[in-house]
Parts: structure tokens; C-alpha cells; sequence
């Protein structure tokens, strides 16, 4: 089982919910115009938040805990990707992620990342 990170903000995971899958890419960038949703690690995810989200008040931010084998179970696959600058891979999933298929919807306190030690997430 793999469990990634993903940023989101917090009225687009309220409509994800309602839905029943969460289908925004990145911010401002939606899964139809990329083609995927990025993911992260625990360590790329830090990156993330300061370089993409940074300038967000971090009570509007949701830090959603996906598992990947549960977004395969129902046709959304998720693959390891380079990414041009990056050391490593990044997760990105390509098609919808199931509301079911996140396991923690984590609120910011502040400019760090949430505490996701419990989660079992991929560093």
C-alpha cells in the first residue's frame, strides 16, 4: 500500500465531497487541463506548500492522505513520474481520486505541513 500527499484548497475538497471524487490537478490548473493530479511525498510535499501555496492563508488549505491501491480499485491509476528539476519522481494520479480513497483530510495550523507521521505516507 501506498499512501501519497496531496494540497488542496479547502472549498474544492468541500465540492469534492459532494461529488464523491476530487478532480482538480493543481491549483488553478484542473485534472481535465493536465491531464493528472499531482501528488507528493512527504518530503516533496513541503516544497509544494511553499513554492505553489505559500502565499495562502493556511486555514483555507486541506492536506489530503490518498491511498494509492484504493484509487486503482476504482480505475484511477497513479504512476511515478520525472519531473524536469526534480531529484526524484513525483506521484501523480491520472483520472479522478475517489473520495473514499482519502484516508486523512488534514487542516494547516500553520506554514508547515501537518503532522502526517501516523499515516504511513511515502517519504
Amino acid at each position: 500500500m501506498t499512501r501519497v500527499l496531496h494540497i488542496a484548497l479547502a472549498p474544492e475538497w468541500t465540492e469534492a465531497e459532494a461529488l464523491g471524487r476530487y478532480e482538480k490537478s493543481s491549483r488553478g490548473v484542473t485534472l481535465a487541463q493536465e491531464g493528472f493530479i499531482h501528488a507528493s511525498t512527504v518530503s516533496q510535499a513541503a516544497v509544494v506548500l511553499g513554492k505553489f501555496y505559500g502565499d495562502l492563508p493556511p486555514a483555507g488549505l486541506r492536506l489530503l492522505v490518498v491511498d494509492e491501491e484504493k484509487c486503482a480499485e476504482q480505475g484511477t491509476p497513479m504512476r511515478w513520474d520525472d519531473v524536469p528539476g526534480s531529484d526524484s519522481p513525483f506521484p501523480h494520479f491520472y483520472g479522478p481520486i475517489p473520495v473514499d480513497a482519502v484516508v486523512a483530510v488534514l487542516e494547516f495550523t500553520g506554514p508547515e505541513l501537518p503532522d502526517v507521521s501516523s499515516y504511513d505516507v511515502a517519504r
